[in-house]
């Protein structure tokens, strides 16, 4: 680190014993020299002069006079932009291409009208059945049926999961082949209805699956994948299987090249598909033992990032005209536990599809684990930013948790930063921002690593809450 930098951590660092912040490390940090070492970093987003501080809207406003209050409030603070979901189910629900802005048309106005920018989400995914989710807008119910002439029934569009369970939370990706059409016109549509808004447009954030995240629902509540537990496969629908099998046969060439590489004996392609056993599968080892384990989650991490791509892509084509210079974001969720599991560890993070097991997760040359997933964002000509959650979070490595959340924190914006991708921070829990503890950890996340922004969930807990509006107030003053 040069002088100048060593200069800028040390005002920094001033600065937040004044404010009584703490940039010691947690438990489990230090063995890693990640959390407060300003040597293994990115320079932090107050060296680097870029800041965003924005909060998140409610899911759906309802009290008008009480958001135009926190509105008020939030702009005193210095706030920066409220995100909004822009629900699918909501605006598309009457039927293919019939929309209504009229909710959007207001809430926008709102906004606006009070001095603060927009941070607009393309919701493509359900509201309702995630943690501190209380309001509920199902996918548009014409999507399950708009396919079926092209032999694709409503099941196809589900992610399966290996008990069987189905989610109808976001459309699977393997059917992105069929719907991402319809994103494009529902963002065009979007452009079209709001292109007078575009000064005051901050991002335009896709959703990548479940909650809004690039991910699989490995832990949503349609299956048992429950918190802390390592969660479930999703590769059982019948798309997603026909995909493994034609990613196998493009790789080995043909049924004789995959027997080989596996030391199998199929008879027939027909054969090849996600992993049978489940318990078997994990408790022996043979997800990262074997070839066949390999090869399972290096598809079906690569197949997210593939979509991932594909919305970008999307964004880009459809957000073309008076929006054609937003900014873009996608977000990918901090799924903490189970990382220092000692005898399974970070098997949740593999079954949400976010890391491989035929790679080392535990180098920063992989970004321990995280440059396949992070690449979605990277390479674009047009400026892509990479949300992350969890930032309020240290580290729980213990039973049943086994939690590295602060570690996790920082691998991640440094396998952003590696790749040159803009990386912006969340809290994942809004309990999480009521507290000095988690404030500390957002602080020392925001001073050591290379997030150049920071989006609250949700606005009230940082304009209602003391604690929460006075350490965002400290954030926003110091970077």
């Amino acid at each position: 680190m040069n002088i100048a930098k060593l200069y800028t951590a040390a005002i920094v660092a001033v600065a937040l014993v004044a404010t009584g912040c703490s940039i010691g490390l947690e438990s489990g940090a230090a063995q890693d020299g990640v959390a407060g070492d300003p040597g293994s970093a990115a320079l932090s987003a107050s060296a680097s002069g870029v800041f965003t501080a924005n909060v998140m809207a409610p899911l759906r406003v309802t009290d008008w006079n009480g958001f135009r209050n926190q509105l008020s409030i939030a702009k005193s603070m210095g706030v920066d932009a409220v995100s909004v979901d822009v629900w699918w189910g909501d605006v598309e629900g009457a039927g293919d291409q019939i929309f209504d802005w009229s909710y959007y048309n207001t809430i926008f106005s709102e906004i606006t009208n009070a001095g603060l920018d927009i941070v607009a989400i393309m919701s493509f995914h359900q509201a309702g059945g995630n943690v501190g989710d209380n309001y509920t807008s199902l996918l548009p119910a014409w999507i399950w049926n708009h396919y079926t002439a092209q032999g694709i029934s409503a099941d196809d569009l589900k992610y399966v999961s290996e008990t069987g369970a189905s989610s109808a939370e976001y459309i699977a990706l393997w059917a992105d082949d069929y719907v991402i059409s319809e994103y494009i016109e529902f963002m065009n549509a979007f452009e079209a209805q709001f292109a007078s808004y575009a000064a005051d447009i901050d991002e335009l954030n896709i959703s990548g699956g479940s909650a809004g995240e690039l991910r699989y629902p490995s832990y949503n509540a349609h299956d048992w994948g429950a918190y802390p537990n390592r969660g479930t496969l999703q590769a059982y629908g019948r798309l997603a299987v026909e995909d493994f099998q034609d990613a196998m046969v493009a790789k080995y060439g043909n049924l004789a090249g995959i027997n080989a590489a596996w030391g199998s004996s199929l008879t027939s392609v027909s054969q090849i598909g996600p992993p049978s056993n489940t318990s078997h599968f994990f408790s022996s080892y043979d997800y990262q033992d074997i070839q066949y384990g390999r090869d399972f989650f290096d598809w079906y991490n690569q197949s997210l990032v593939d979509h991932g791509r594909r919305l970008i892509q999307a964004a880009i084509d459809a957000f073309d005209n008076q929006m054609s210079g937003i900014e873009l974001g996608i977000k990918i969720p901090g799924i903490h536990w189970t990382m220092g599991d000692p005898n399974y560890p970070r098997l949740a993070e593999l079954t949400a599809g976010l890391i491989r097991s035929s790679t080392n997760n535990w180098i920063p040359a992989t970004g321990h684990g995280y440059a396949s997933i992070v690449s979605a964002a990277a390479g674009w000509g047009r400026h892509v930013n990479l949300h992350f959650t969890c930032l309020e979070m240290g580290n729980d490595n213990w039973a049943p948790a086994y939690s590295r959340a602060q570690d996790l924190v920082f691998w991640v914006a440094d396998a952003a930063a590696q790749q040159g991708v803009s990386i912006k921070g969340e809290n994942a829990l809004a309990g999480g921002v009521t507290n000095h503890t988690g404030w500390n950890n957002i602080e020392n996340a925001l001073t050591w690593s290379s997030y150049s922004g920071l989006t609250i969930l949700r606005m009230e807990q940082v304009t209602w809450n003391a604690i929460g509006r006075s350490r965002y107030e400290q954030v926003i003053q110091n970077y």
